[in-house]
């Protein structure tokens, strides 16, 4: 059996191709071999290829824009391919183990998977238009002002599909767990189970969207994307294809820790936008809580995001996430802007989001203002990331498998008893 979302529409077009019929294929049995014939053949194959890429044209709208899971629905199909869509070809779906929802707005989903494994996914509202309105979504999303606000109480129980959130961000994972062992992140306690396929990632987006008018995807959810780049590469050209889920290529982010060689193989095939979790500004920090500097220092890793082929106005983002006396000072902004010159970038710091088990601290509101302000007057842009959904541990590095499918599950009983299971479906 094969999975609908494991498919690009290409490959999908090269599946239905046998069972493709054109009318003049009855007289090229019957014409003598011979040059003419072979023309003639070309014609036909030709026919045939175009017929298959229409059909896989309508059945990515069916499922993909239209939301439709069952063949049987797809009135437009013949039925006799119908038919054998049912018996070759499963649309999957994930089995959603449970809710939860932040003070903020802020969605959690675990997911189960069929060798009963768990993955988290998360959506993330941006502020509601008119209940709080353009300016304060400025401040939310650009950085300009930083006050420390963590929650939103305007968006108590909104529900997903009003119209009145300016943005809505699923957090996507891309592996069972994490190999990278990044010292501030729940998920890297964790360590990797393995990595998901391609249709397990794009049926996470799939799932969201029939939940709530998804605008962005971030690959920041659990593991390192570039670790599983080859599923990631084919998950992007489904979720950008226009006749798929038609994201813009500016709206699909992957986030790494900085595989190096993996940077250069995702753009030798899609064109989404990069963001760098750099959280440092000497190796000596960042290997101290990225293993991964060890093999990729940062001398080497900013040499490759100067090769991105980026388009006019487009940046990389660099994330910081800001640990308490370890890499908040102003020296250490004074590094990062020096290090980032040259690089179309802006940068994103993540105040740290507190977990039990972590020896790191969140630092104070006017460290991270100060920060911010260094960097600024170097002439980069650089936003404060409001941590949404920190209350259920879902924010940026606070995912992880649950239900016995987690190494290191005992470092964290906490997370399992204040965060974990409501609206259980299971």
């Amino acid at each position: 059996m094969i999975y609908f979302q494991s498919l690009t529409k290409t490959d999908l077009a090269e599946l239905l191709l046998p069972l493709s019929r054109v009318k003049e294929e009855r007289a090229l049995r019957d014409m003598p071999d011979g040059d003419d014939k072979e023309a003639f053949r070309a014609k036909v194959d030709k026919k045939k290829l175009k017929q298959s890429q229409m059909r896989a044209q309508q059945i990515f709208h069916w499922v993909y824009q239209r939301y439709v899971v069952e063949w049987d629905l797809m009135t437009d199909l013949a039925k006799d391919l119908r038919e054998w869509l049912k018996e070759n070809v499963k649309i999957f779906r994930l089995e959603e183990s449970y809710a939860k929802q932040s003070l903020d707005g802020t969605f959690k989903f675990l997911w189960k998977l069929h060798d009963a494994k768990t993955i988290e996914s998360v959506i993330i509202p941006a502020a509601l238009r008119e209940k709080i309105g353009d300016e304060v979504i400025d401040t939310l999303e650009d950085g300009k002002r930083y006050s420390g606000i963590e929650t939103n109480s305007a968006g108590l129980n909104q529900d997903l599909t009003e119209d009145s959130w300016a943005r809505l961000t699923a957090c996507i994972s891309s592996q069972v767990g994490c190999a990278m062992a990044c010292k501030f992140c729940l998920t890297g306690v964790q360590g990797l189970d393995r990595s998901l396929e391609v249709h397990e990632v794009v049926t996470q987006v799939h799932e969201l969207r029939m939940r709530a008018p998804i605008t962005n995807i971030v690959f920041m959810g659990m593991g390192e994307p570039l670790h599983n780049v080859k599923n990631i590469i084919k998950a992007c050209q489904i979720m950008l294809d226009e006749d798929g889920m038609n994201f813009s290529k500016r709206k699909v982010t992957v986030s790494t820790s900085g595989l190096v060689p993996a940077i250069e193989e995702l753009y030798q095939h899609t064109d989404v936008s990069l963001a760098i979790s750099l959280n440092s500004s000497t190796d000596e920090q960042r290997s101290a809580i990225m293993p991964v500097n060890k093999k990729w220092p940062i001398a080497e890793l900013l040499n490759a995001c100067r090769k991105v082929p980026l388009g006019a106005h487009r940046r990389i983002t660099f994330e910081y996430v800001l640990l308490k006396d370890f890499n908040d000072t102003a020296e250490d902004a004074h590094r990062v802007a020096k290090m980032l010159k040259g690089i179309p970038s802006k940068v994103n710091l993540i105040p740290f989001n507190e977990h039990s088990g972590s020896e790191f601290k969140r630092p104070s509101d006017q460290t991270v203002l100060d920060f911010q302000n260094v960097l600024v007057k170097h002439g980069y842009t650089a936003t404060v990331r409001i941590s949404r959904g920190r209350d259920i541990l879902a924010a940026c590095g606070q995912l992880r498998s649950l239900f016995g499918t987690a190494r290191g599950t005992e470092k964290h009983k906490d997370y399992v008893g204040s965060s974990a299971v409501t609206n259980t479906t299971n």
